[in-house]
């Protein structure tokens, strides 16, 4: 059954604000922080402050962190979607694709020529001491190409060519003008069939992708290649959602077998790294099906859940809440200096890696908020942030 609700009135070029998206974005940003804080005490590489575990605390975050992977980048696709083909219908290809460029690509190239150098400051200066031991010299310029990533704005940069596919495709398929209208009503949502029918087919394409891409390959900088089933697929649904009005035809019941789900596929994952080891990884092994199928499983189950949670008990915002939403891009932005120089400052304190990363947690996003908030009173910078 479809759930009956309340549409704001929009006019002819207008859609409604959807704010219950804008705190979900809001948490799902949180969770960055909190994954990344996790990344620096955790058994995982690929962190810019990293303190060698000495404990098994660390194990725990390591299941922290690939159940997180499973789904919140997917879901950060998902939900970016949902406001790209109202955005293309009022602005037309070329004013969208300026707008993309401009929110996009000017906070990549903040973060590649600005705030990467001083996130990498100290791993630099460990690297160059080595290399003059070794009577060697480590210029910075050759650090930062051998080095190269584009770090968390990974999702920014993969953002930006999905955007220019869709606008590539709409001109393909004769959809290229501009075709402004009211927001779509409520529409039918996907039944049980069709989702498992998804889940079970984005389970086998990223099994198949990662018998060439595995999970612990890097791919052009990119640290998550292996997940690019899914964010292409979950992209793709948010696109379709947006104009056939899923969202608010999904109903109660849906949103609760799909925490139901997940809750399954979370326990399962948890087994499967006990019991498998590396296999899990790819090269088409059974431990990786049944690794990639848990995954998709509990990304398309936790994100329908948090839709539906959002929709029905998070759809309001107050002040604070504005002000989170609001400044929830520049954190994403901002996070990996704060927790770097938040490693650093408690890089004397002896403590188990699971206690290290709850203070790191409980002292780092309050703070990014708080840091986002300067930078994005400059100038010019709510343009783009």
């Amino acid at each position: 059954m479809t759930r009956p609700v309340n549409q704001p009135t929009a006019s002819a070029t207008t859609y409604p604000r959807l704010r219950y998206v804008d705190n979900l974005r809001t948490a799902l940003t949180a969770l960055v922080v909190i994954h990344h804080a996790a990344l620096g005490y955790s058994n995982i590489p690929g962190w810019f402050y990293v303190e060698p575990p000495t404990d098994s605390s660390a194990t725990l975050l390591d299941v922290l962190i690939l159940l997180n992977q499973a789904f919140f980048m997917g879901a950060f696709f998902l939900i970016s979607a949902l406001f790209v083909p109202a955005s293309y219908d009022r602005k037309g290809a070329g004013r969208f694709l300026a707008e993309r460029l401009l929110r996009l690509g000017v906070p990549l190239l903040i973060w590649l020529l600005v705030l990467r150098p001083l996130a990498t400051a100290g791993d630099y200066i460990e690297a160059r001491g080595a290399a003059i031991q070794q009577g060697t010299e480590l210029p910075y310029w050759q650090y930062y190409v051998l080095s190269f990533s584009p770090g968390p704005m990974w999702f920014v940069e993969v953002l930006l060519v999905f955007s220019a596919l869709y606008v590539l495709w709409r001109r393909l398929t004769g959809q290229g003008r501009h075709t402004a209208g009211p927001a779509p009503a409520p529409g039918r949502a996907p039944g049980a069939v069709a989702i498992i029918g998804f889940t079970v087919v984005l389970a086998l394409a990223t099994y198949l992708w990662r018998i060439v891409v595995p999970m612990d390959v890097q791919v052009v900088g990119l640290p998550t290649p292996a997940y690019l089933p899914q964010y292409a697929a979950l992209f793709t649904v948010g696109l379709l959602a947006s104009r056939r009005g899923w969202p608010a035809g999904l109903s109660a019941t849906a949103g609760r077998a799909g925490f139901a789900a997940a809750a399954g596929a979370a326990m399962a994952i948890v087994l499967v790294l006990n019991s498998d080891g590396d296999a899990i990884l790819g090269h088409g092994t059974f431990a990786s099906l049944m690794m990639a199928t848990c995954e998709q499983a509990l990304a398309v189950g936790l994100t329908l859940g948090l839709l539906v949670l959002f929709r029905d008990r998070l759809d309001h915002q107050g002040p604070r809440r504005r002000f989170l939403s609001a400044h929830a891009y520049t954190v994403y932005l901002v996070h990996p200096l704060v927790l770097v120089a938040l490693g650093y400052a408690l890089g004397g304190v002896q403590a188990p890696a699971v206690a290290k990363f709850a203070l790191l947690t409980v002292l780092a996003v309050p703070l990014c908020w708080m840091a986002a908030f300067p930078v994005r009173a400059l100038p010019g910078a709510r343009k783009v942030l």
